[in-house]
């Protein structure tokens, strides 16, 4: 049986992609922030499918310690199940905040949930991965063609912006992608962007106030249900084909940003690499 871990599991995007790949015969391994919220999305998962197998870790990804310690315990979990591996990682975990605010290593939280925990989490679950030649996804979103990288100050601790923090985080998931591809004929991994486009979820109303949270509860109600991008996550997971794209929405390629580009995944892998004190994939 193929494992898929799935972050960000417990409501939106993630829970309905865990729903959906569970009906499709894959171990699904879900992470969510609280307890209670992941007992609730695991009996959601089984209330549409009994049997399938289903696990789900508590972990607050926003603090590098709970990203490598949940990390320790899938690997642990996934070696136990007598598995081939990691099949696919997908990074959907994500925030948005209308102020300046920052985890306990110091990192601005829509920079560190967003991306930094995803960077975290592939490279740790990495070599499980290679095992299986498997696939990584990212919740992207289409508003990463609306920036640039702020390679001075990736943080916005001068002059907080957040809806430009949302946007640069979204960004650095395409550089990522593409930098896991660049190596793919070493590792045999291949990465992908899902864009989810508008989606009717509670992303922009946690622990948002003002202006943030007025315009989400309004701008949400046009947004589509969760299952419908839930479809793109299974078509990429399939592994009765690989695609060949790096982004795609409603299953279909998309184009990207001009700004992601070879020489700017690897700068980003570096200064990544630095802030987490690891080598990426490597044990």
């Amino acid at each position: 049986m193929k494992t898929i871990v799935i972050t960000g599991a417990t409501s939106g995007i993630g829970l309905e992609a865990a729903r959906l790949l569970a009906g499709e015969g894959y171990r699904i391994v879900g992470i969510g922030r609280s307890a209670e919220r992941c007992h609730k999305a695991k009996e959601t998962v089984l209330a549409s499918h009994p049997q399938a197998n289903v696990q789900f870790f508590v972990a607050d990804l926003m603090q590098q310690r709970e990203v490598l310690r949940v990390a320790a315990d899938i690997r642990a979990f996934i070696v136990g199940q007598g598995g081939e591996g990691l099949y696919a990682l997908i990074n959907n975990a994500g925030c948005v905040r209308s102020w300046y605010m920052t985890t306990d290593e110091g990192y601005e939280q829509q920079f560190a949930l967003n991306y930094l925990s995803a960077f975290l989490l592939t490279h740790a679950l990495f070599p499980l991965l290679k095992q299986a030649k498997g696939r990584v996804l990212f919740t992207g979103s289409g508003s990463h063609k609306q920036t640039k990288v702020r390679w001075d100050d990736l943080m916005f601790s001068r002059r907080y912006r957040p809806l430009m923090a949302y946007k640069q985080s979204k960004l650095l998931g395409m550089l990522l992608a593409a930098g896991i591809n660049e190596q793919r004929a070493i590792s045999g991994v291949r990465a992908y962007v899902v864009d989810p486009g508008l989606v009717n979820t509670e992303i922009g109303n946690k622990e948002t106030g003002g202006l943030v949270n007025f315009v989400w509860r309004f701008r949400k109600s046009s947004g589509v249900s969760p299952k419908v991008p839930a479809k793109t996550y299974a078509f990429l997971c399939n592994p009765a084909q690989e695609p060949q794209g790096l982004y795609y929405e409603l299953t279909r390629e998309k184009r990207y940003s001009r700004q992601v580009t070879r020489e700017n995944a690897m700068r980003l892998m570096a200064v990544s690499e630095k802030l987490c004190g690891v080598e990426f994939g490597k044990e």
